[in-house]
């Protein structure tokens, strides 16, 4: 299906466009808002802008009919993202970070699934501190967010240990290379020295992104196979690595993948990563600012649902992506490298890694870490952070590492895990552990229905209808958000739901295993008891009718409930 998607060049630009060019590199009236102290809110412009800085201003919607009842400002709060390159953090960042969630945020942290932190419930008054305590132990939140390369996402297998660290290396490299040069960031939150006349730096100012930065927000990812734990074909920029005999030789290099859509609008899809070949690992920072700036220039800056590098992409043809980076570059990509993927979930438990050291994975169920009842999980990682040496590392899927454990402090470790109730998660059914949940209600403003509150009791009953046909330990991939906008990569799960309106979701099927492969609609606008009563015959075939190692996801496709997509400009036909 083609869709045409572009503008004459003269179309006006987007009201986030002339934000970001009067904003001074991101500075706008942010200070002023900030000590404003009539409300708990900073103006509409002023909060596009806070996205850049690594922040979201939201309210809490369980409240909001009430506090309008009363005759009170919504309990505006706001969300504080964390950003670390391959998801790895020190012990003492750990503690810092846990700290903050007790201070001033909700008292929970949640891993996102892009290897990012985010702390929710933060007020106004309290964003300076937090920002600034974050800084302290060498963390940020600058570019968690915005129109700009967000956290770049690597593999944080263990027993590849020697291949991570140096994919890991290369992609804070990536991180630190793209992240936005302004120094607004450090005058707003670290009351840094203020930079006069910044707009008239002959654009040295932000030498890869300019004055307006990029059209929309940029992701990479980058994978170790034969894990796709990153979901690299999901990203803008996706790096495969290819290696032999624990030596990183470079990288595969995939573009234009993403997973947001708009509903009614089908010039909107989510869309799978192309690879069009290989670089050395010395020549991938080229490769990456290269592609961002092809964004920065051709990207759609008049319509935001239409500004996504996909797009870009597919309103132009893959063959002239190339050639333009071609031209850039100076040199040429040499021919894609033979690779496999084999799956896309996190191994649990203790895996001893080639370095000699053990890494212990723990199940978060949709990446929340909070003490609740019996399971005091924030307690447990809090006292392992004290005698921990070694350093923690966010899974993909929203998971923890406790990774670098030596062997000498493994049974302390193992001690306070079995203390606190922390756990690898293998009682649970394969199902729960395959599963990802965006945050949604309540502090999420675009969501449509729950998602991370809701999947949880969903996936009890699904779990059923799994036990009933002997399926338990059987992995099916599923996702769930509270709208289309992708944030936990539904457009890859084997079984997805995206919400509709409350208590209603959307139903695909039929994604690749190993993220290969897009999902289809297979049902619209059902709610929990019509998703049952769906799922139950189709699981109950699968059980009895699958060739052997067919994954439910091919097997949909085999049996006729969905056709296979492999691109996103086929996914509402």
């Amino acid at each position: 299906m083609a869709h045409d998607r572009t503008l004459p060049p003269n179309a006006p630009h987007s009201d986030v466009e002339d934000i970001k060019r009067r904003s001074d590199y991101l500075r706008g009236t942010l200070e002023e808002s900030l000590e404003d102290v009539i409300t708990g809110s900073i103006s509409h412009d002023d909060n596009r802008l806070m996205k850049f800085h690594g922040s979201y201003m939201q309210d809490d919607r369980d409240l909001r009919n009430e506090r309008h009842r009363q005759k009170l400002e919504p309990a505006y709060q706001f969300m504080v993202r964390i950003r670390a390159a391959g998801g790895i953090v020190t012990p003492e960042q750990w503690l810092a970070i846990d700290g903050l969630s007790r201070q001033y945020a909700s008292g929970s942290i949640r891993l996102t699934t892009r290897q990012s932190i985010q702390l929710h419930g933060i007020l106004k008054w309290n964003m300076k501190q937090s920002i600034r305590e974050i800084n302290d132990v060498l963390l940020t939140t600058l570019a968690a967010c915005g129109d700009v390369n967000r956290n770049v996402m690597c593999n944080p297998n263990p027993d590849q240990s020697e291949v991570h660290a140096e994919v890991y290396e290369w992609s804070k490299r990536l991180s630190e290379h793209l992240s936005p040069r302004t120094t607004a960031y450090h005058e707003i939150w670290l009351d840094g020295e203020k930079v006069l006349d910044s707009q008239e730096n002959n654009g040295e100012v932000e030498p890869i992104y300019g004055p307006v930065y990029l059209p929309r927000k940029f992701k990479i990812g980058v994978a170790v196979p034969p894990s796709n734990d990153v979901d690299v074909f999901s990203q803008d920029l996706g790096l495969i690595a290819i290696y032999k005999d624990n030596r990183l030789l470079g990288f595969n290099i995939a573009v234009g993948g993403g997973m947001g859509m708009t509903y009614g609008d089908t010039k909107t899809y989510p869309q799978l990563g192309r690879v069009i070949g290989f670089c050395t690992p010395e020549q991938v920072i080229d490769v990456a600012e290269k592609t961002v700036m092809i964004q920065r220039d051709y990207g759609n800056r008049s319509v935001r649902k239409y500004a996504r590098f996909k797009y870009t992409i597919d309103d132009r043809g893959i063959e002239w992506f190339v050639n333009e980076l071609h031209a850039r570059l100076g040199w040429k990509l040499e021919q894609a490298r033979p690779y496999e993927f084999e799956h896309n979930g996190d191994r649990y438990g203790w895996v001893k890694g080639s370095n000699g050291k053990w890494h212990f994975t723990l199940f978060i169920q949709n990446g929340r870490v909070q003490d609740d009842g019996d399971n005091l999980l924030l307690t447990g990682l809090r006292e392992i952070a004290k005698i921990h040496t070694g350093d923690f590392r966010l899974s993909a899927n929203q998971n923890l590492i406790i990774g670098n454990v030596t062997s000498q402090k493994k049974r302390k470790i193992e001690a306070l895990a079995s203390q606190y109730g922390l756990t690898d998660g293998m009682h649970y059914s394969a199902l729960r552990r395959s599963s990802m949940a965006c945050v949604a209600l309540p502090t999420c403003g675009l969501a449509m229905a729950e998602s991370e509150r809701y999947l949880p009791v969903l996936l009890e009953k699904i779990e059923s209808i799994l036990s009933e046909n002997g399926l338990t330990e059987d992995s099916i991939v599923i996702r769930m958000t509270g709208c289309p906008n992708g944030c936990a990569r539904p457009g890859l799960g084997e079984i997805a739901f995206i919400g509709k309106a409350p208590g209603k979701y959307n139903l695909y099927l039929g994604a690749g295993f190993s993220g290969d492969r897009l999902n289809k609609l297979y049902k619209e606008n059902i709610d929990e008891n019509e998703i049952l009563s769906t799922l139950r015959p189709m699981i109950g075939r699968y059980a009895e009718e699958r060739l052997k190692g067919e994954h439910f996801g091919d097997f949909v496709i085999r049996t006729g409930y969905v056709k296979a997509v492999s691109s996103g400009t086929d996914f509402h036909e």
